[in-house]
């Protein structure tokens, strides 16, 4: 896993009442989140990786029977046509099931929210609140979850483009472009980690 991935120890929850409850599940709940995202995406690029080599054999054999076959029968002789059709079919139910990730997310980041504003009612009405952990304010578990998620959010538009795109071009070099993508993820900055492990830290996931 590389060094964007967030780690595979599972934090544990404890007993919280009312928003130091919801914030610190939340935190729990985009550890386990942004793990399942990881797996997604390894396994998408498997068969992201798959699809462009039976793209690229296909292409071999095309350039070998073109003289001798139209169109139609050129479609008829590639082999690999149907596990294509295949790789294809399992890329995208992979998104699909990126997408639910990436909705879940936002609701994290709706909670949070909520939290914030009954935090700023109960301020107007002239409660004082303390932190609800350590140091951090509500309203910065708030930032750092829309933060996280408008990340997701960047990435999983640029994964469809490429899931509507990648089987369908001939340009060996944009596939190249299509793996590397779906593979480093480029809306997901490198300061992801630090994100989630300060969150899980502030909120008594992880020892001080």
């Amino acid at each position: 896993m590389d060094a964007k991935s967030p780690s595979s120890n599972t934090p544990k929850r404890t007993t919280l009442s009312g928003s130091a409850r919801k914030v610190k599940d939340n935190a729990a709940d985009w550890h386990n989140l942004m793990l399942k995202w990881e797996n997604l995406n390894d396994s998408g690029f498997n068969t992201a990786n798959t699809i462009v080599n039976l793209k690229i054999s296909a292409q071999m054999k095309d350039d070998k029977l073109e003289i001798e076959c139209d169109d139609a029968t050129l479609g008829k002789t590639r082999p690999n046509h149907h596990e294509l059709e295949m790789r294809c079919t399992d890329l995208t139910n992979t998104f699909g099931d990126m997408a639910k990730l990436q909705v879940k997310m936002e609701k994290l980041t709706s909670t949070l929210k909520g939290v914030c504003d009954l935090e700023s009612y109960h301020h107007q009405a002239g409660q004082q609140t303390a932190p609800l952990f350590h140091t951090w304010p509500t309203k910065y578990f708030y930032e750092v979850s829309l933060k996280l998620s408008d990340m997701y959010r960047k990435e999983l538009q640029l994964k469809q483009t490429i899931v509507e795109e990648i089987a369908h071009t001939g340009d060996h070099d944009l596939m190249m472009v299509y793996l590397s993508s779906w593979l480093y993820q480029p809306y997901i900055d490198t300061s992801i980690k630090l994100l989630l492990e300060s969150m899980l830290l502030e909120t008594g996931h992880r020892p001080l």
